[in-house]
């Protein structure tokens, strides 16, 4: 274990927003306008990631973090800058990873999905109104999760399954076969698609971990 949380950092080409993304704890990302903002904003969010951790069994691995360590600067795409989401590689995404080394990330993105769940069935169907999502409800947020991985599966060769009306055995059924096929790709060697396989589990553990935090966010049964 290490006291260290290793953080890369991404900046769209136009410098308008800054990624700091935690490589080692899938979905632990933060964005903002400057690269000290999106980092001070990452350390923040260390208290809602605990959950996470702790689903996954590693909560005293995570616990034991007490610095960052900035070890990567790269250049993001224009979507960094338009939302303030990785949508860049770092070298760190197309290092080698071990099977063992693989199991753990699939482990955490898996605990993601586990908190998304936790929190879908818990806060209210409809949301706080804001401008983030344009005032979207919890089951929209819930199918737009699903669209998108069930899109970013094909890159897999998974076939499409999104129906709105998915039953939760689908939805069982879908995450299994998006980790088995992880798990052939990565002892292929192969990618997904353009897409390296740790930048994929990173990518949909945090896209499923941010509408997580902001369906709490909205939830209208929460005390005020």
């Amino acid at each position: 274990m290490t006291n260290q949380l290793r953080v890369t950092v991404e900046t769209g080409p136009k410098g308008k927003k800054v990624a700091a993304v935690a490589p080692d704890w899938p979905g632990l990302e933060r964005g903002a306008k400057t690269e000290e903002a999106a980092i001070v904003r990452l350390e923040s969010y260390l208290p809602r990631y605990a959950p996470v951790a702790k689903l996954a069994g590693m909560d005293a691995e995570f616990a034991a973090i007490t610095t960052v360590d900035i070890v990567e600067h790269y250049p993001g795409t224009g979507s960094t800058d338009f939302w303030g989401i990785s949508f860049a590689f770092s070298s760190i995404d197309h290092q080698p990873v071990s099977r063992e080394a693989l199991e753990r990330e699939l482990t955490l993105m898996q605990a993601c999905w586990t908190f998304f769940d936790n929190v879908r069935f818990r806060v209210s169907a409809e949301m706080q109104k804001g401008p983030r999502g344009g005032g979207r409800d919890r089951d929209h947020i819930v199918r737009h999760i699903l669209a998108n991985e069930m899109d970013w599966a094909g890159g897999l060769g998974l076939p499409n399954l999104y129906d709105a009306n998915m039953t939760e055995d689908t939805i069982s059924a879908h995450r299994s076969a998006y980790c088995d096929a992880i798990r052939e790709f990565h002892a292929e060697g192969k990618m997904a698609r353009k897409w390296p396989l740790r930048y994929l589990i990173r990518h949909t553990a945090y896209h499923t971990l941010d509408h997580a935090w902001e369906m709490e966010d909205k939830d209208l049964t929460k005390p005020s």
